[in-house]
């Protein structure tokens, strides 16, 4: 059963009241009519909820612990997926995985974050927060790619770097500085996919992207909204203010240009039908490839670099 959210309340007792029915319904009584009539009350309320979330209510959406991670969208979207670990110099990191994989016929580099769906993955996986070894594991599978020209497809979700003491230590900031520098300098088509949350540099060391796609309730911003409030208010209490003036959402970024393509999700949000999300993902990585696979390597470190200088430019 989906875990829902605080805006989702009405919902929920709906769908309680259906369960209620389903198990108290005896031989020879007919409950049937009732139970679609509330189910379609039920679908009606959550498609009018989710016509109008706000940024805040959207954040929430992409933080939910049953929406797809990087493991689902492998599983889902890719085939012969094979891992690659470590980055030869310190360890390897599970909150970035990477490894060469199939999307149709054409062979590439997937690279993500992975947040884990349990207590005991969340741990492994450091609830997705990149150390600097994952971030140069990522630089050194982005430069395999490069070298033997596949294109390489990222996908975003993390709340940011890990920020802890050992991570300063280890060079956290010059290892996100690098691998969004490797980013760039790819010599093969890059897109980026911002499936959950795009936290910061943890999030833009690999989404410096030919292509960045964004889902439709995901989020992308350069702070959290609670940081964000915690700076600017004093207090993450005022966290549902900073997520508006940030405009975090995926419609707020596409009119900026900061994103490229807004990937639909089902009604309720990718987690509640994982797999129409996830196919939705994959035709859209599919058809973004096709387009950029005619384009030479200069022609794709010149878009690269022409789209994210343009960022920020004030007009006039």
């Amino acid at each position: 059963m989906v875990s829902f959210l605080d805006f989702e309340k009405q919902v929920a007792t709906l769908d309680e009241r259906i369960h209620e029915l389903r198990a108290s319904a005896s031989d020879g009584v007919d409950i049937q009519s009732e139970i679609d009539k509330l189910e379609a009350k039920s679908a009606k309320m959550l498609s009018d909820i989710y016509r109008k979330l706000t940024p805040w209510q959207k954040t929430q959406v992409a933080r939910h612990p049953e929406r797809p991670h990087f493991k689902d969208y492998v599983a889902g979207i890719f085939e012969d997926f094979v891992p690659l670990a470590g980055d030869r110099a310190f360890a390897d990191d599970h909150a970035i995985i990477g490894g060469l994989a199939r999307l149709g016929t054409r062979k590439l580099l997937v690279i993500g974050h992975e947040k884990g769906d349990d207590t005991a993955s969340r741990i492994k996986h450091n609830f997705g927060m990149g150390k600097p070894e994952g971030y140069r594991k990522a630089i050194r599978l982005m430069e395999l790619a490069d070298r033997f020209g596949l294109p390489v497809v990222s996908l975003v979700d993390t709340s940011g770097a890990f920020p802890g003491i050992q991570a300063e230590e280890r060079g956290q900031a010059e290892a996100i500085a690098r691998s969004t520098q490797a980013c760039l300098e790819l010599k093969v088509p890059m897109i980026a996919a911002i499936v959950g949350e795009g936290g910061s540099g943890g999030a833009i060391a690999l989404a410096a992207a030919n292509r960045v796609l964004m889902f439709e309730h995901a989020v992308y911003s350069v702070i959290s909204p609670e940081g964000c409030a915690s700076i600017l208010w004093r207090t993450a209490e005022k966290a549902a203010d900073a997520a508006t003036a940030m405009q975090v959402t995926a419609d707020d970024l596409k009119r900026l240009g900061v994103v490229d393509r807004i990937v639909p999700e089902p009604i309720g949000g990718a987690h509640r039908v994982r797999s129409v999300a996830i196919a939705a993902l994959k035709k859209a990585l599919g058809e973004e490839l096709n387009d950029l696979a005619g384009k030479t390597p200069d022609a794709l470190r010149t878009e690269r670099e022409e789209k994210y200088l343009a960022m920020g430019q004030l007009a006039g």
